[in-house]
């Protein structure tokens, strides 16, 4: 699923536009990195915990 659909599917006939999972996981971004005083190891764990995070939401907008 897009988060930002453009209107013209590209040649392959999927639409363009960042997924949805990306925009969630771009959104958990900054809370993590600034985690109120807690140490995060490194950036591939800040991404990891996003991408879980992003994971969830969508899970949650498929039981409604």
């Amino acid at each position: 699923m897009k988060a930002f659909p453009h209107k013209r599917p590209v040649s392959n006939g999927e639409w363009c536009g960042m997924d949805l999972r990306d925009y969630f996981a771009a959104k958990a971004i900054v809370p993590l990195i600034q985690n109120h005083g807690k140490v995060i190891t490194s950036p591939q764990d800040v991404a990891e915990l996003a991408y879980l995070f992003a994971d969830a939401l969508i899970e949650k907008r498929k039981l409604k």
